[in-house]
């Protein structure tokens, strides 16, 4: 990538200080001003109010920054707060200083201060919590726990059942000691969960979203305005405008005014160019009660115009009814103040409509209304989710939907006579496709489904699955489905910005946690088929996804699943270019050994020039030098690090994003960023070699697809310049597991492929494919010679222009 490449959080950084790193405060006012810029311009008044409420964090974030009360790129960002509290976190990782367990009361626990008369003051849950202390309460939380009808949001609110558990099984000791560590924060968080009308259910099947954020989505779509509008204008002013001309044509003194038909010469306007009306003059005669009739239709307009606001047609100087009315009213009024010229005007715009239209009774006329009816019916979409919200509300909000037939069924007649459609019409596309996120079903059928489309969706969901795989190793069932509950909850949190290695917040360090971790056992059943989930999910997203590298949050389900499978899996983290500090962890050197001895004499230690012994020979990384390095002209990096500077023909100076990234990425290269751990730990070569070809097929399908997008952000380009780089890595990776066979008909397939691409591209790509065909051949491409007649290496970050930039 370009030298003015960075992530997501670029300028996050770290200001120099003594101690730890932390974050740049630059960050939290660059995120500020784009939401305020958002507030200030955005057309959409609730885009605007998102905005406002995204500003005002921004504002807490910097002024906690500023005075020392947030500490952000530690794991404890605030003080006075346990490091197992759930954190409200923004973009980029930047704790905001309020407790998702805190804040105002919910309605359940209004609900719960009420029935039982505590008083509680906004925001201090201490008497809420305390009441699950006494005997009353704590019957309360035994019969939630026995019913199973409860949510844990929020990990914290497992924490009282816990207690309750404990203490009821004859663990007293280990109840009061969890009751230590939360009771000083009895005032900030809730510790109780929310009653639910049903149980929550754990199992094989999944859904992307629940019915709450299903009803939420359809919620949110916004009528279409044009629609909107022009269903009005027929609905609402075009029999107005009907009346209108019928009520002027019974005051002529002769036939109603038509436009002269066109002569030979084809035309209907005189020398001047002004239109020939033929026929009687408005506003000579004026029948019995035509007064009253439009006095009425003036005050209809009037009430008619503050009702409806979306069409133009009562306003609008072009528009005949706009023009029409004020003359009507004048008329009311006297009809002698009408001008000449006025009542010529009026003559020429009865003429128009008589000539479009027809008289406003006629068989035509009534025809072309008609057909506009037919054609206004074109579903307002947000009607129509309002009528699929009434349905979904018999269903559980916390939970998905098995069987989505009676919530996708035709329009019924009672629905009919509010959401636009007739009876027995079919839910929009667009309707339905919101709907299927809440189908609960198994991840292969959602994967296939499109409904999860990407590594980051299948992290998602994937807790639903794995929380009843990490308890399965718990015999009692009360405890079991608590422990998936709040393993759910657990997953759900956000992930803080880090620096100086350190790991995000455990399960297992929150304090209700780790007192059931001596009740639970990984037992061989348990283990065998959190094996069997791992193996599945790992080759699921590899077949599905093979161009991307495994997410972050997806990284974090596989190693639930390897730690409850008993399996030793070293995967290591994606990291960001604009926070790498110049080291590695341990994790990366044995990760980088494992893949140099699986790939010693492949493809892919032959493409990127990897000598896997060297590898295999790198020393731990020592975590013992003083943090003054790194405000070091030259620092001394660790052997792993400095091998990665090396390959990347870079060195390692501080905050230059696209240096970083060309260090990461030879990590990547020589980690295989996971590919060689899954593969390995898990025998994917064997299970996955059937579709190891058409996978490689996959990426390369998707790299001229992304490289031809035509990006009119630079930065967007260099993203994409990335993410193509790795789909091209991954390819390698496959491709050096297929047969010599396989291989060329891969390389005649790429090559015909390519072929069919614009000429722009294929001229652009051509260093790359022969780079690619160079290396089947034995010999490792150049990286970054300027001789390209062995092809290069393709890879993402570059500190100068990319070569494959148009």
């Amino acid at each position: 990538m370009g030298e003015h490449s960075a992530s997501d959080r670029e300028g996050v950084g770290s200001t120099p200080t003594s101690g730890p790193h932390t974050a740049n405060p630059g960050y939290a006012v660059f995120q500020l001003a784009k939401a305020l810029t958002t507030a200030g311009e955005h057309p959409d008044a609730s885009t605007r109010k998102r905005a406002e409420e995204k500003a005002a964090k921004w504002v807490a974030i910097f002024s906690r920054m500023v005075d020392g009360t947030l500490s952000v790129g530690s794991r404890t960002p605030l003080a006075d707060v346990p490091k197992w509290a759930t954190l409200e976190v923004a973009t980029g990782g930047f704790a905001t200083g309020e407790l998702l367990a805190g804040g105002p009361l919910l309605e359940h626990e209004k609900a719960l201060a009420s029935k039982h008369q505590l008083e509680v003051a906004e925001g201090d849950r201490t008497a809420l919590n305390r009441f699950f202390l006494t005997d009353e309460g704590l019957s309360e939380l035994h019969s939630l726990l026995e019913s199973g009808k409860f949510d844990v949001s929020v990990p914290e609110e497992g924490a009282l059942l816990v207690v309750a558990w404990l203490g009821s099984n004859g663990h007293g000791d280990q109840a009061r000691n969890l009751l230590d560590a939360v009771a000083p924060y009895f005032g900030r968080l809730r510790f109780y969960p929310e009653p639910t009308e049903r149980p929550r259910r754990f199992g094989s099947r999944v859904c992307v979203q629940d019915v709450t954020r299903t009803i939420r989505s359809l919620r949110s779509i916004k009528p279409n305005r044009a629609i909107a509008a022009q269903k009005e204008a027929i609905a609402v002013w075009a029999p107005l405008y009907d009346e209108l001309v019928d009520l002027f044509l019974e005051t002529m003194d002769g036939e109603p005014p038509k436009l002269q038909p066109e002569t030979n010469s084809g035309s209907r306007q005189t020398a001047e160019g002004q239109a020939v009306v033929i026929g009687g003059w408005p506003c000579k005669v004026f029948p019995e009660m035509w007064t009253e009739r439009a006095t009425d239709l003036l005050r209809r307009f009037e009430r008619l115009q503050q009702e409806h606001q979306l069409s133009s047609k009562p306003t609008h100087r072009k528009s005949s009814l706009a023009q029409l009315m004020p003359f009507l009213s004048r008329c009311v009024a006297d009809p002698a103040l009408l001008s000449g010229c006025e009542v010529g005007r009026i003559r020429l715009l009865l003429a128009r409509y008589i000539n479009k239209r027809g008289l406003p009774d006629s068989t035509r006329c009534r025809s072309l209304r008609g057909l506009q009816e037919q054609q206004a019916k074109t579903p307002i979409y947000n009607e129509v989710a309002g009528t699929v919200v009434a349905r979904l509300f018999a269903y559980p909000g916390n939970e998905g939907i098995e069987d989505l037939a009676a919530v996708t069924e035709p329009i019924s007649a009672e629905e009919a006579s509010h959401c636009g459609l007739d009876a027995g019409s079919d839910l929009p596309d667009t309707i339905r496709r919101r709907i299927e996120r809440c189908l609960t079903e198994s991840v292969e059928v959602l994967v296939e489904r499109g409904l999860i489309p990407s590594g980051d969706v299948l992290a998602e969901v994937l807790p639903q699955l794995t929380s009843g795989l990490r308890a399965a190793g718990i015999d009692d069932p009360q405890l079991r489905q608590l422990y998936a509950a709040t393993y759910r909850a657990f997953r759900r949190r956000r992930s803080l910005l880090l620096l100086d290695l350190q790991s995000q917040v455990r399960i297992e360090e929150l304090p209700w946690v780790a007192a059931l971790e001596s009740f639970r056992t990984d037992d061989l059943p348990a283990q065998q088929l959190a094996r069997q989930t791992l193996e599945e999910v790992a080759c699921l997203t590899l077949t599905s996804f093979p161009h991307a590298i495994v997410p972050n949050k997806l990284l974090q389900e596989l190693r639930a699943l390897a730690k409850g499978a008993g399996v030793e899996l070293p995967l290591v983290d994606e990291l960001a270019a604009d926070i790498f500090m110049g080291e590695f962890s341990e994790k990366f050197v044995k990760t980088a050994r494992l893949a140099a001895e699986f790939l010693d004499s492949t493809l892919y230690a032959t493409y990127y020039g990897i000598d896997c012994e060297q590898i295999r020979q790198l020393p731990k990384p020592s975590r013992k030098r003083s943090r003054s390095w790194f405000y070091n002209t030259t620092p001394t990096l660790d052997a792993f690090a400095d091998l990665c500077c090396k390959r990347a023909g870079v060195r390692y100076g501080g905050w230059d994003s696209a240096i970083n990234g060309m260090i990461i990425e030879q990590q990547q290269v020589l980690t295989t960023q996971n590919l060689a751990s899954l593969f390995s730990g898990l025998g994917l070569a064997e299970t996955l070699r059937p579709q190891l070809s058409s996978m490689a097929r996959h990426c390369f399908e998707w790299i001229c697809r992304r490289q031809q997008i035509n990006e009119s952000l630079w930065h967007a380009r260099l993203i994409t310049m990335k993410n193509t780089a790795y789909a091209w890595r991954q390819m390698v990776f496959f491709l050096s597991f297929v047969g010599d066979a396989e291989l060329t008909e891969f390389v005649a397939w790429a090559e015909s492929h390519l072929s069919i691409q614009q000429p722009e591209f294929q001229v652009r790509f051509r260093p790359a494919m022969d780079g690619l065909v160079h290396a089947i051949g034995g010999c490792t491409p150049f990286g970054v010679d300027e001789n390209l007649s062995d092809g290069r290496q393709f890879l993402g970050w570059s500190k100068s222009r990319h070569w494959l930039l148009a």
